[in-house]
């Protein structure tokens, strides 16, 4: 019986990666994905014995995880970006307003098993697919990223084929609205211009930095709704209101929703050494970075990515 127990749990186990996807799309925080896999896991475990075998093991799972979600979506407001809540701002200290945890898109580290799907875990893709109802994303989800037949899609969601087809026309639809800027490929010269970012952010040099941002690019610092474009606006910041952050230390910590990244340190006057400030996600498109995500909720996030509570003088 032990033995038993111990193949259906490695079998169950062996699905927590991808589904862990598929929950993150259709929730948007990484925190609310791993509670949703992990409430499947259980839900599985404890209904095995009405299973028997009448469906594939990952299409019963995806089965329960929709449902999940359902439940978890139901009466909730959308996740968003600061972007979707309001327009830029003057990058003055007076424009900062801080928003509950609840409100926004959070980061999730991109393991192997989902780096094929990388591009569908950019945080602009995220923060699309939740203006969308929660059928119409379970279904461009399964369809277009996870790349199910419409048939199964059907099967899942308990609908005919032809909900389905008009959920994927209404949700694409909505989805083509969205400003998604097309995302580079992660190829040499793509990462090539981060380690320079890497570089000169750390040696803040701000010539260095104006040949590397998109005239128009975003700067968004969640939990903070102030969010700025343009070059000239976020280098007003960084050496204005910012410039405590002059000096840091940037820590690699893989990939993030498809992306290279970073956990920021920002040097400590009082303590020595360098305290955590923020989780550093670029976006990359056509030769420079158009998108600069400054997750600011360390507490939370450093433990996540395996980043050190502090680093050390020298």
């Amino acid at each position: 019986m032990a033995t038993a127990e111990s193949a259906t749990a490695e079998a169950l186990e062996q699905h927590r990666r991808e589904l862990t996807g598929y929950c993150y799309r259709m929730l948007g925080s990484a925190f609310d994905a791993e509670d949703a896999v992990q409430e499947t896991m259980v839900r599985a475990w404890r209904s095995l014995d009405r299973f028997e075998g009448r469906s594939a093991l990952k299409s019963w799972l995806y089965r329960i995880a929709t449902n999940v979600c359902f439940d978890a979506l139901a009466g909730r407001e959308r996740r968003a970006r600061p972007m979707d809540l309001g327009t830029a701002q003057e990058p003055l200290f007076e424009n900062l307003a801080e928003l509950p945890e609840v409100t926004w898109i959070t980061p999730l580290p991109t393991p192997e098993e989902l780096a094929e799907q990388r591009d569908t875990l950019r945080l602009a893709f995220v923060a699309a697919l939740q203006h969308l109802p929660a059928r119409q994303r379970a279904a461009l989800i399964l369809c277009e990223v996870l790349k199910w037949q419409a048939s199964e899609a059907a099967e899942l969601l308990e609908t005919s084929v032809a909900s389905i087809n008009s959920a994927l026309q209404r949700a694409r639809a909505t989805l083509a609205t969205a400003d998604t800027t097309a995302p580079a490929e992660l190829d040499d010269e793509t990462l090539a211009l981060l380690d320079r970012y890497v570089a000169a952010f750390e040696a803040y040099d701000i010539d260095r930095l104006t040949d590397l941002l998109h005239e128009d690019a975003i700067q968004s610092m969640p939990p903070i709704s102030l969010w700025l474009k343009g070059r000239d606006d976020i280098f007003t910041w960084w050496f204005g209101p910012g410039i405590g952050c002059k000096g840091s230390k940037l820590v690699p910590v893989g990939l993030v929703n498809g992306m290279p990244a970073w956990g920021q340190y920002k040097p400590d006057p009082d303590a020595g050494g360098y305290t955590p400030w923020a989780l550093i996600v670029p976006e990359v498109s056509e030769g420079r970075i158009v998108e600069l995500t400054f997750f600011l909720d360390t507490p939370r996030l450093f433990p996540l990515f395996g980043l050190p509570p502090a680093l050390p003088a020298g």
